[in-house]
């Protein structure tokens, strides 16, 4: 079993930052780490995805350039560094983990076997 703790979330104005962090525990081995949102009255959404043995980066394109997903491993902690936020990121913000490669793509939620609990991002403008 895969535990996943957010937190780093809170309250800024447009243009600010915030560093969500992930803190993967229970398990030694996942095969990609991803960061979903679900902005209010839509669908949760892929947000970005680090595969964890090759360190490859993927990102939805609302928030290439803004959006920075990394891994410490000696920590076992993913980060979400978002930058020139906006308000349309507001949301809850989740991290997920996949255990294996099916082939499936990285912003299907149904590619994540493990979920957190979730951290509000909240942007003003």
């Amino acid at each position: 079993q895969v535990q996943l703790v957010e937190s780093g979330g809170g309250s800024v104005e447009a243009g600010g930052s915030l560093r969500l962090s992930c803190a993967v525990s229970g398990y030694s081995y996942t095969y990609s780490i991803a960061w979903f949102r679900q902005p209010e009255g839509k669908e949760r959404e892929g947000v970005a995805n680090v595969y964890t043995s090759t360190g490859h980066t993927e990102y939805t394109d609302s928030v290439k350039g803004r959006f920075t997903i990394s891994r410490d491993g000696a920590k076992n902690t993913v980060y979400l560094q978002m930058n020139r936020l906006k308000p349309e990121d507001t949301g809850p913000y989740y991290c997920a983990a996949s255990m294996y490669d099916d082939g499936g793509s990285w912003f299907d939620e149904n590619e994540y076997s493990f979920w957190g609990q979730g951290t509000q991002v909240t942007v003003s403008s």
